[in-house]
């Protein structure tokens, strides 16, 4: 959470440190694949580590056994790639990310009911499914009573990290024009992965089977992750998922520790609801949030729920998951009327100085940093300007604007109204065709005779 918003957030260069532990777990990574699992070929990190990059699974089987803790950490290569468009940044990392997927390549295992490819074991943080076996039972290790165990297969959460993992690991090959017979096992693997399933009470299933939960409201929100820091479920890919992952969130409820309502704040911006995140936004800020910016977590000061609800303003104000950029698209009324967000980067490597009122966008000022292609999602037209000189923006099928960019290009973006859009088009059609005096008299007559009989 710590490093969601960091490319957003015009920070790159504050990444470089996760970056480097992620090459050096890797190494102890080896070691743990290939002893602790039997495979071969690749790493495997699992849910925490220390200063000597500890790569086993480690202070509990509960939550040791999240297997894919590394396959998320290397979504963050990719991420940092899109906001840069750095390729030799991505040159350099790309063999963690082929490790990573090369392990998952020889552990996942067939469930013999489905016939999915899964991950065993599995946990879906750190939340024990209520399965009819599972009860209280006592940790040796920890020394303490649980309520049940955490230990399953094929979590969503698990399933979703490598939709992703298998995806960005395969079109990071076809950028560098590099291993493209492992591009296609890799993609030969993830279309055997699991769908999204929904439960008997019409929200996304947490495990595998439709276990309930064993806490009421638990502070995670692991099968949503494929909402938000994730790519995997949208409005636009998943609509038919949208209203089992509201359920989900309204199960939940608003409430619960810092870090798990900047999380909130941010599915509930990729779902659009502006006026929700908000509202979870100033119940973090008003609740468990101290003056320093901190959050209040039991006797701990935390950081990592300011930065998540930073990461989270972010999503509220724009968004480029999709594929091109959505500004405003969850905009809270009490924001609408005037507003200014200035310095924040999106994917494509786009940075961004933009202004609303009244709840629209009024103009932009776009510098593009790689020179990539620019998608813009706008219900009116776009006048673009750069060096002074109109820049033409077409109209792709989706209904998104698109004009090509230069490196370190700077972009004037106007939305024009509508009302003046119509009125400009019917005049150029008006001055399109040769003047014909008979139309204009007929007018002229027809509004002379409604006078007259209007008087008469």
């Amino acid at each position: 959470m710590n490093y969601w918003n960091v490319d957003a957030g015009n920070l790159s260069e504050c990444a470089s440190p996760l970056f480097d532990l992620i090459r050096e777990v890797s190494d102890q990574g080896r070691d743990v694949a290939r002893e602790h699992y039997g495979v071969k070929k690749g790493w495997v990190f699992h849910q925490n580590t220390d200063l000597w990059r500890v790569a086993a699974p480690m202070d509990g089987a509960n939550w040791g056994t999240f297997t894919t803790g590394g396959a998320w950490l290397c979504t963050h290569i990719w991420e940092h790639y899109l906001f840069t468009g750095d390729k030799n940044f991505l040159k350099k990392y790309y063999p963690e990310m082929k490790g990573c997927a090369q392990f998952f390549l020889g552990f996942l295992v067939k469930d013999p009911v489905r016939g999915w490819l899964v991950t065993n074991p599995s946990t879906s943080p750190d939340n024990p499914p209520g399965s009819p076996q599972n009860v209280r039972f006592f940790d040796e290790m920890n020394g303490t009573y649980y309520r049940g165990s955490q230990i399953c297969y094929g979590s969503t959460i698990d399933t979703q990290i490598l939709l992703d993992l298998f995806q960005e690991v395969a079109e990071a090959s076809e950028i560098l024009a590099d291993d493209p017979q492992f591009r296609r096992e890799v993609l030969k693997t993830r279309s055997k992965l699991g769908p999204m399933q929904v439960g008997k009470d019409a929200a996304l299933q947490e495990w595998i089977d439709d276990w309930p939960q064993m806490e009421e409201r638990h502070r995670h929100l692991a099968h949503l992750y494929g909402l938000y820091p994730g790519n995997v479920i949208s409005p636009v890919k998943t609509p038919a998922l949208v209203e089992s992952v509201k359920k989900v969130l309204e199960q939940r409820g608003d409430g619960s520790v810092g870090w798990s309502r900047a999380w909130k704040t941010a599915l509930w911006a990729r779902l659009y609801d502006g006026n929700r995140a908000n509202r979870i936004l100033k119940g973090y800020l008003t609740e468990t949030c101290n003056k320093s910016l901190f959050s209040k977590s039991g006797q701990a000061l935390q950081v990592d729920e300011p930065l998540g609800a930073a990461a989270a303003v972010s999503e509220m104000l724009v968004q480029s998951h999709e594929g091109y950029l959505h500004l405003l698209p969850a905009l809270p009324d009490e924001w609408s009327a005037r507003g200014r967000f200035s310095g924040v980067v999106t994917r494509g490597a786009f940075e961004l100085d933009y202004s609303w009122a009244d709840g629209l966008t009024k103009q932009i000022k776009l510098v593009s940093r790689a020179g990539e292609k620019c998608r813009i999602k706008s219900d009116t037209d776009l006048g673009i300007t750069c060096d002074g000189k109109e820049i033409q923006a077409n109209r792709d099928n989706d209904g998104t604007y698109f004009f090509l960019t230069k490196r370190n290009g700077v972009y004037m973006i106007k939305f024009e109204n509508k009302n003046v859009i119509q009125e400009r088009k019917l005049a150029e059609i008006d001055r399109s065709r040769p003047f014909n005096f008979v139309p204009l008299l007929h007018n002229k007559l027809d509004r002379f005779l409604s006078q007259l009989f209007a008087v008469i």
